[in-house]
């Protein structure tokens, strides 16, 4: 009994480790891991594991965005123009401040394929020989029909 105390207290204590570790990096999983002396997956696996602790790791990763949101707003007082527009972009797009659309779907995926061949520019002569080859297609259409009218007529006066 008392080696699974031991090895609870020593999990609980790097735990408690881990999480000020994490604070003071704002959050960098694997700075902290290093500095506790840890490995990643241990950490993950702590995460997955503990409830209490996840969320104690969850509380710190909003701390780490605050402190970030507080320096860009910094710096947006400060007039830099590029932390502006990255605010906009990322908070105002309600506001319409986007570059590009976010389209939502009903997770019904249609697709179709469409072959697009862009126009060909036609010179004169290229228009001239495909009016010709028109004017020909019908001709060739008028004989066909006159011919087939001619032996209907024949197989009736026979």
């Amino acid at each position: 009994m008392y080696f699974c105390e031991v090895k609870t207290n020593k999990k609980q204590h790097t735990k408690k480790a881990i999480l000020e570790a994490l604070e003071k990096s704002l959050g960098v999983v694997t700075t902290t891991c290093r500095k506790v002396g840890i490995n990643r997956t241990t950490f993950y696996k702590y995460l997955k594991e503990d409830e209490e602790f996840a969320k104690q790791v969850k509380d710190i990763e909003n701390i780490a965005l605050d402190f970030a949101e507080s320096q860009l707003h910094k710096q947006i007082s400060e007039g830099n123009t590029t932390a502006t527009i990255f605010l906009l972009k990322t908070k105002g797009k309600k506001r319409g401040y986007v570059e590009r659309q976010e389209i939502i779907h009903d997770n019904q995926i249609k697709s179709t394929i469409i072959e697009w061949t862009p126009p060909r520019k036609l010179n004169k002569d290229a228009i001239d020989n495909s009016t010709t080859l028109l004017d020909q297609t019908k001709d060739l259409k008028s004989i066909k029909e006159e011919q087939g009218q001619e032996k209907q007529s024949q197989s009736v006066n026979t």
